[in-house]
């Protein structure tokens, strides 16, 4: 457990977060089951901060003129390793100091990203080289699809043939998709290169390496904190969607929170907290009297010596900015791969503190139902948070219902869910950014291949839709508050100021806000309380 004060490590590679996109960042390498999510998943993801190419400096080491190779094997063994030593110091603090120079450059983007500014206008990273923006951003209305081939009914028919171990045909009918397909092409057609690969992965079955190979891939293209932090900036300038869940979940704990002398947040699912740095901003203004807020930030551990290494840079940032803004703060980190089972001790919840949990988007990696148990790890994570008695739970999930044990039924869903989401891009987005080739591949065409190509506990990417979760959570204690009116009518406002495009969709329905495109609801997110 950690403290706002301590001085933390830098972040390291994970996936299970890196649906951040679908929000999440970031998570690379990507195995098998729940091993794998810990690598694969912002775990998008939800976004992985790798500062270690730049960090890392090559110290030169002077060869003084006319030492001979001989001399050199003469040194003795105290000489050796005094030498070493200062080699190891030099290195040292020549990495200190590009950790420092560049938590400097983070930190200025941090707030271009993620603080507010002025009327909140969604912000765009420029290029470090030429100042010039790179976002490639469309407006208004997209150019036409190609109608050349109808992708749907392919890809719907190959499914089938592989569902019915129809390999020929499977094949054949891959093979004309594959013609067509493309990743940097129009929508359907990124759309389709990602689905064929996931049904070709699962045609070659559970022992092939098309999987392993195609998450390799990926995580062998190492990118920066900047690069990672400019996708995600072009990603909230193409989608209103993570905004608007933050700005649902910061006001709704600010409500309930207005009076508080201690506040305390129990963040499922924090990973690098882009949520708070935001929050705390508005808490030094809007709540003078706050003695302290505390933050337990919650998140699946890395692989290695350090588990919390992610969490605690998280915790570091997080109390930079409390420090800016003057608000007293303590962090706690939690390691876990299953939320269910954390013991309520480990929250380190107090007396006469308002408590808030949060989950943002996170709720779709939950496990399910396990064969050969009678609970439900669904149902345990949301008795844990009843457990806790929260002032208030807020909670935003992925709108899916492509958690089905049946494959064609599961990939059927899945399509039209992902078929939403590429052509919101295509809409929004020129075919050549570079960023938003990176997250379609690196987050959605990872979750694509999670839900065609694995079974079982591989399969870690099992969204259900809000009116499901509005039943788990009735049924584990907690009663929903309701969305106003005005407030999604101020949303609506807001996102046509800021220019998004108007095939965005905001409404309300069982006391839920939802966000979608076209029609199609993606993301939900709701406020409960205690029965």
């Amino acid at each position: 457990m950690l403290r706002g004060g301590e001085q933390f490590g830098q972040p390291a590679n994970e996936i299970l977060v890196r649906s951040m996109f679908s929000d999440a960042e970031s998570v690379l390498q990507f195995k098998r089951g729940l091993e794998e999510a810990s690598k694969f998943l912002p775990n998008t993801d939800q976004w992985i901060f790798n500062l270690e190419p730049e960090m890392e400096r090559v110290v030169p080491v002077k060869v003084e003129e006319g030492w001979s190779a001989i001399s050199k094997t003469r040194k003795n063994h105290h000489e050796r390793e005094e030498e070493e030593d200062d080699l190891e110091e030099a290195r040292r603090r020549s990495k200190q100091f590009a950790v420092n120079e560049e938590d400097g450059k983070l930190t200025e983007m941090f707030d271009k990203v993620l603080l507010l500014d002025g009327e909140c206008d969604p912000q765009i990273i420029e290029d470090g080289e030429n100042g010039s923006s790179k976002a490639l951003v469309k407006k208004g209305r997209a150019k036409k699809k190609s109608r050349a081939v109808d992708f749907r009914t392919l890809l719907t028919l190959c499914a089938q043939s592989v569902s019915a171990g129809d390999k020929i045909t499977a094949d054949d009918l891959l093979r004309q998709i594959r013609k067509q397909c493309s990743p940097v092409g129009d929508a359907s057609q990124r759309l389709a290169h990602f689905f064929a690969n996931a049904l070709e992965a699962r045609l070659e079955g559970s022992t092939g390496t098309m999987i392993q190979s195609y998450y390799d891939s990926i995580s062998s293209k190492k990118r920066t904190a900047a690069q990672i932090l400019k996708s995600y900036s072009v990603f909230l300038s193409a989608s209103p969607f993570m905004t608007l869940i933050y700005f649902f979940s910061n006001k709704m704990i600010l409500d309930a929170a207005k009076d508080a002398s201690v506040l305390h947040i129990v963040d499922f699912g924090i990973l690098y907290g882009f949520q708070w740095p935001m929050f705390i901003q508005h808490l030094s203004k809007s709540n003078p009297g706050l003695r302290k807020l505390r933050i337990t930030g919650i998140e699946i551990p890395q692989h290695g010596l350090r588990p919390t290494e992610r969490i605690q840079d998280t915790g570091r940032r997080l109390t930079e900015y409390c420090k800016r803004f003057g608000v007293p703060f303590e962090y706690n980190a939690i390691a876990s791969k299953n939320w269910e089972t954390i013991k309520m001790e480990e929250f380190k919840i107090r007396p006469n503190e308002v408590l808030a949990v949060n989950a943002v988007l996170r709720f779709k990696n939950l496990r399910d139902v396990i064969p050969g148990e009678e609970d439900c790890p669904r149902d345990g994570f949301l008795k844990l948070i009843r457990d806790m008695n929260p002032n208030v739970f807020l909670s935003s999930t992925v709108n899916g219902s492509f958690n089905a044990p049946f494959f064609t039924t599961r990939f059927k869903e899945a399509l039209f869910h992902y078929s939403a989401l590429f052509d919101l891009f295509g809409a929004t987005l020129s075919k050549e950014n570079p960023e938003r080739i990176h997250f379609e591949g690196e987050f959605y065409g990872r979750e694509v291949m999670n839900v065609i190509a694995c079974e079982g506990v591989d399969r870690v990417e099992r969204p259900e839709t809000y009116k499901q979760w509005q039943v788990r959570m009735i049924r584990a204690g907690f009663k929903q508050k309701p969305v106003e009116a005005e407030l999604v009518q101020l949303f609506r406002e807001k996102m046509k100021k800021w220019g998004y495009h108007k095939d965005f969709v905001l409404d309300e329905d069982s006391n839920w806000f939802l966000q979608g495109w076209k029609g199609r609801i993606l993301f939900s997110s709701s406020c409960w309380v205690p029965s």
